[in-house]
């Protein structure tokens, strides 16, 4: 078979780099590494259960069990880029501090952040998990000086990372990605084990009929996320005069490259659950680069309140509520959370009523 014409990864970051004569090449580099260890996870979650793994059990700092395949995905990162003298650090869902770069190596000017495997619970029942990364510039004392990094020099607002993507294990491994111009996407071509670009400019339709949510926790819902739900339930004859379809996978990256395809509304709000917690999802390896990458394709990205973007983290491993998607159904949810709860009508008595209103 004659080698395709689609451009691979390595080629498309060459193009991305001659934009900016000046920049050293350390960037396109770091990304490579990163695309080799997502390449090795993907062959390990293939193998499912012929896999040879470690014994499970251990509880990360978010006071979840680990799976084998989080730990060993988890090494394969550090493994692949700790060495190259790009980073001057490393932070990961998996680890409770961050990650300091062996003495014998050399350290660069990035920090790279990332959740070595969403969605692993999933792997049991073979549904699609993947990896979520992020890189951001290290402050430039740490870059001066050489100095041990601390969490502190990873609370960056997700509107200064330089890069951010994830790579999606399913049906086909796929690397989507943004440099901040635009999102693509690259398919792993296993004849010749090289991610070829195959979604050169995605974007997120604006509009869109489906909404995803996990909905075992509407009852500890805020306000406004009840009445967008109930809307969407309504259908044709509610005040959205359309039918919307429900969706819920339970892997973040899958229900991101869902919308990213084909438009949509991924909601896992705030809510009174756990006061302690005030969301599920971590800012600075789940929502900060998924939300790049939304608002490079088109879309939007929000805690609901504001743009989640514009949060400024104040611990490593720092939950918060992320909607994200279609941009017009993100607005309205930011829009109903500003709206004075007077404005929100109570149905009354014997009015037709939701399984998800209390």
């Amino acid at each position: 078979m004659p080698l395709s014409k689609k451009r691979t990864l390595t080629q498309y970051l060459i193009e991305q780099r001659r934009r900016f004569p000046q920049a050293s090449g350390e960037l396109n580099a770091l990304i490579l590494d990163v695309s080799i260890a997502c390449k090795a996870i993907a062959r390990q979650v293939a193998l499912g259960a012929l896999a040879e793994a470690p014994e499970a059990g251990t509880v990360n700092v978010q006071g979840e069990e680990q799976k084998p395949l989080d730990i060993i995905s988890n090494e394969m990162l550090i493994r692949q880029t700790e060495w190259s003298g790009h980073i001057a650090g490393m932070a990961s869902e998996e680890m409770d501090d961050p990650y300091q770069v062996p003495a014998e190596y050399a350290r660069g000017k990035y920090l790279l952040v990332f959740d070595p495997l969403d969605g692993s619970s999933n792997l049991d029942v073979n549904v699609s998990v993947g990896s979520i990364f992020s890189i951001l510039r290290a402050p430039q004392d740490v870059i001066d000086s050489g100095r041990d990094v601390v969490a502190a020099d990873f609370f960056q607002t997700g509107s200064t990372q330089v890069a951010a993507g994830y790579a999606l294990y399913g049906p086909t491994t796929m690397l989507v990605l943004t440099v901040g111009n635009g999102v693509v996407g690259f398919t792993l071509d296993p004849n010749i084990g090289e991610f070829k670009l195959t979604h050169p400019d995605i974007r997120v339709p604006a509009d869109t009929k489906e909404f995803a949510i996990n909905s075992s926790n509407s009852r500890f819902w805020e306000p406004p996320v009840k009445r967008y739900v109930d809307e969407c339930l309504a259908g044709q004859t509610g005040p959205r005069g359309k039918d919307f379809n429900m969706r819920w996978i339970a892997s973040m990256v899958a229900e991101a490259h869902r919308i990213l395809m084909r438009g949509g509304v991924f909601m896992y709000p705030r809510d009174t659950k756990d006061p302690a917690k005030p969301g599920r999802l971590r800012l600075l390896y789940e929502a900060n680069p998924i939300g790049y990458v939304m608002e490079q394709a088109g879309g939007r990205a929000s805690t609901g309140r504001q743009p989640v973007l514009g949060v400024t983290p104040t611990s490593l491993h720092q939950r918060i509520g992320l909607v994200f998607g279609s941009r017009n159904e993100v607005e309205r949810i930011e829009r109903y959370h500003h709206e004075p709860a007077s404005q929100e009508k109570s149905a009354p008595l014997f009015a037709a009523r939701s399984l998800f209103r209390d």
